[in-house]
């Protein structure tokens, strides 16, 4: 019997998309916060009400693009 979680993605399939959980808060923390503050939605199927989960599954479809920064100083 296989395992069934309330959470949908599960954090396995978002840590594929975003490279450690820490970015994974930052990403979705701000693309949630943009969409609170009256961004257009990315995802075609707009029917999110909770700008989290939204931003969550925007994260999951590769429709959120993150930089990386290196600290060269080191």
């Amino acid at each position: 019997m296989e395992k069934q979680t309330m959470i949908e993605p599960s954090i396995t399939e978002l840590l594929d998309k975003v490279d450690n959980p820490y970015r994974l808060v930052t990403v979705t923390a701000r693309r949630a916060r943009q969409l609170v503050n009256k961004q257009e939605m990315l995802l075609e199927d707009g029917s999110y009400d909770q700008p989290l989960s939204t931003a969550i599954n925007e994260v999951n479809e590769g429709l959120i693009t993150f930089e990386n920064f290196s600290d060269s100083s080191k």
